[in-house]
């Protein structure tokens, strides 16, 4: 039987990749209407790519947690570090007038999900509980 804690885990990685998969990827068709609507134009777009194709792996290793948190919890410093690292520079660069507000937002929900990620390192199991041996059985 899994622990709250698993379920929890597995709940929430699983949850925060689905996500990710939805509102990422459009992104891959949006490189004109981003630089109008939040000017300058992109000039580097090797770096606007590149994100999100780093993102999009990063969903797909959300997934991979929430299929078996337990064993893949060491992932989960990483995931935290992945999610604090956009949260950081998006609230820096807001207090800069750098930034707008709609990436904010975006940069707020990494935050939490950081948050998130890192209560379920803290609560998931290093191990998993051993099974118990059937009896007759050597």
């Amino acid at each position: 039987m899994q622990s709250i804690s698993v379920k929890l885990s597995r709940w929430l990685f699983r949850g925060a990749g689905i996500y990710g998969l939805i509102v990422l990827p459009p992104n891959y068709f949006l490189e004109q209407r981003i630089g109008v609507d939040f000017p300058p134009p992109i000039t580097h777009p090797e770096y606007f790519y590149g994100f999100l194709g780093v993102a999009i792996a990063w969903q797909i290793a959300f997934l991979i947690i929430g299929g078996d948190p337990v064993r893949y919890r060491p992932l989960m410093i990483a995931a935290v570090v992945e999610k604090f690292s956009f949260a950081i520079a998006t609230i820096a660069l807001y207090a800069q007038g750098r930034l707008t507000g709609a990436t904010l937002v975006f940069g707020s929900m990494d935050l939490l999900l950081g948050v998130l990620f890192g209560w379920a390192y803290l609560v998931t199991p290093k191990f998993a509980p051993a099974a118990e041996t059937p009896r007759g059985s050597v």
